[in-house]
């Protein structure tokens, strides 16, 4: 059976009533709660709450948040209607840039449909919406078979040289498999398709703090496949990379750089660095619409910061003493030199930096 046939939908777009339904991550793993969202603001707050996450699955749900905006608008508003949903999306989160790919596909519908057109505005609109999520599916689908390939090879190069290693351990950061996506997920596809071929795997997942989406959400979407699953604490990453047990470390990422700089969930970057003290290789694993060639290098990346509550009330009792500040940032860059390849839905690019992220980009522009 397939993870797509086994896992719940993450949005969807409910033709009945003209709703998007989303599942509420913020409750799992103890409950499977969904959210009809009926208003563009509902889809804002699942977005900024983090009940609909990952950089994919936000483009998506923004997509149809747009569409909400248009089936709603009294007769000619839908124009006006359609342009402030996207700008008030747009708001939602800094960081994923999926979030204003998607939102820029839906704002050039609604600018290339002339005004005495505008009763055709929100098909126009929900077609392309639910064009992005089955590209994000396929899309999702074609990162695990060039991850699958790129783990079988890594594999067999550690064979070559301190013999079997299987099954092969697997350590992933965050949540980006299909709670994260409108498919199978970005870094955990790899691991999907794996599974899929008859291979064993054993997946170690981050905790991570300090919303222990790793524990909460991928050891759960793991355990529904079947996949063997150990959780960790962040800070034992170090020791679990020195114990040779960990034949590749998989994450995925909310925006990359021109440079190959990656931009992923708080804590990636120095699991990088240990990752590479360690010579395990860290692969990154994102769709084309990840990347922002406009920004030459991660330090033009915006960093989003979260609330402090998110440090301090995520326990029954808060753990630290009154009067602390907060430093809550939701991600960090991790440098291309740390990373030893992207893998894409158009191809693998080895060892990123500048030219060869742009070598990427044009064939895969030339392919498209």
């Amino acid at each position: 059976m397939s993870v797509e046939a086994i896992l719940p939908k993450v949005i969807e777009w409910e033709r009945e009533t003209g709703r998007v339904i989303v599942l509420d991550q913020t409750r799992l793993p103890s409950e499977v709660t969904f959210i009809a969202c009926d208003q563009v603001a509902q889809v804002w707050d699942a977005i900024r709450r983090l009940c609909v996450r990952g950089a994919p699955a936000i483009g998506v749900a923004a997509a149809y948040g747009v569409c909400l905006a248009a089936g709603r608008a009294a007769r000619g508003e839908w124009r006006a209607d359609s342009l402030a949903a996207i700008e008030h999306l747009a708001t939602s989160r800094p960081t994923a840039v999926n979030l204003f790919w998607a939102l820029d596909r839906m704002r050039a519908q609604v600018e290339s449909t002339a005004a005495d057109e505008d009763g055709l505005l929100f098909g126009r609109l929900l077609d392309e919406a639910l064009r992005i999520h089955e590209e994000d599916r396929q899309l999702c689908a074609a990162i695990g078979r060039f991850g699958a390939g790129l783990l079988e090879r890594t594999l067999a190069t550690i064979d070559a040289t301190s013999g079997p290693t299987e099954p092969i351990g697997i350590l992933t950061h965050c949540n980006a498999g299909a709670l994260a996506t409108g498919g199978i997920g970005t870094a955990l596809a790899p691991v999907y398709e794996w599974f899929s071929r008859g291979k064993t795997v054993h997946v170690f997942a981050d905790e991570t703090r300090p919303l222990l989406q790793g524990a909460r959400l991928t050891a759960w979407e793991l355990r529904q496949v079947g996949i063997p699953v150990t959780v960790l604490a962040d800070s034992a990453a170090g020791s679990l990379l020195a114990s040779g047990r960990i034949s590749a470390v998989l994450v995925g990422a909310d925006r990359i750089a021109a440079s190959g700089d990656v931009a992923n969930k708080v804590g990636t970057y120095p699991l990088a660095v240990l990752a590479r003290q360690h010579g395990v290789p860290l692969f990154v694993s994102a769709p084309h619409s990840t990347f922002d060639l406009t920004l030459r290098d991660g330090a033009a990346i915006p960093i989003e910061h979260r609330s402090g509550d998110e440090l301090s009330a995520g326990f029954a009792r808060s753990p630290l003493p009154a009067g602390c500040e907060f430093w809550n940032p939701a991600f960090d860059v991790t440098p291309a030199r740390w990373i030893s390849a992207i893998i894409t839905d158009t191809g693998v690019i080895e060892s990123p930096d500048t030219e060869r992220v742009r070598r990427w980009h044009d064939a895969a522009i030339a392919g498209r």
